[in-house]
C-alpha cells in the first residue's frame, strides 16, 4: 500500500511539473518597452543609493 501511495504522489508531483513547465512556456517575453523601464528604475536606484551614502557620510562629517 506505502508503494502504492508514493508511486500516485509522484505521479501527482510530475504531472504538476509538466503543468508548470507549459505555463513558463507560454509566457511572453516583456515587451521592450518595460524592460527599459526597469533598467531605467534600477539606474536611478542606484543612483539615489549613491546620493543617500554620500549624505550620510557628509552628516557624518558635520556631526564629528
Amino acid at each position: 500500500m506505502d508503494e502504492e501511495r508514493i508511486e500516485n504522489a509522484v505521479q501527482r508531483i510530475e504531472a504538476a511539473l509538466a503543468r508548470i513547465g507549459a505555463a513558463a512556456d507560454q509566457v511572453s517575453p516583456q515587451p521592450a518597452s518595460v524592460s527599459a523601464l526597469l533598467e531605467k528604475h534600477e539606474t536611478l536606484r542606484e543612483t539615489v543609493s549613491n546620493s543617500l551614502k554620500e549624505l550620510d557620510e557628509l552628516i557624518g562629517t558635520i556631526e564629528a
